[in-house]
């Protein structure tokens, strides 16, 4: 059994913390919600309503807070997801993407709840950071132009002569 991990970052939700993690849960395989706290009476929400959902996903921890409607989601923080190839990536894209989800550029996009993800391919770092500073720069530029990550066509753009 993987060991938890003691950090967990709690998500702030108005109401929709346990449709979230349901739905964080269903999209990896990895993934269970462990406990749900429900306000009783006299609370912001009415009784049975989820208070804290714990869940995991793919070994990591993570807490859905029905909080209530003062604090809201930016992209200044995001959860971000390897992919091991493009079916992976186009799968967490459509799924995150649906329903009512942004898609942004270079690889983020933000779900109906208002979370934002960055669904990365395996291989970007090493692309990015390529010795050859001319094709790490075309790489950049062919992403610079996507909404979903498409290492191949970064791969492609990387590999052009700029004669």
């Amino acid at each position: 059994m993987r060991a938890m991990s003691r950090i967990a970052p709690c998500l702030w939700f108005d109401g929709k913390a346990e449709e979230a993690a349901s739905f964080y849960v269903s999209l990896f395989s990895d993934a269970e919600i462990s406990t749900v706290s429900r306000y009783g009476a006299g609370g912001p929400y009415p009784r049975g309503t989820a208070l804290l959902v714990e869940f995991t996903l793919s070994g990591q921890r993570f807490q859905a807070l029905n909080g209530g409607p003062h604090y809201s989601f930016t992209p200044a923080i995001s959860l971000s997801v390897s992919c091991a190839d493009a079916a992976e990536v186009d799968r967490y894209w459509e799924a995150l993407a649906a329903n009512g989800g942004i898609e942004g550029r270079c690889g983020w996009l933000t779900d109906r709840f208002g979370v934002s993800w960055q669904i990365v391919p395996e291989g970007l770092g090493a692309l990015m950071s390529d010795p050859d500073p001319e094709r790490a720069r075309r790489a950049t530029q062919a992403m610079m132009a996507m909404t979903k990550l498409d290492l191949a066509a970064m791969r492609a753009a990387a590999d052009r002569n700029s004669d």
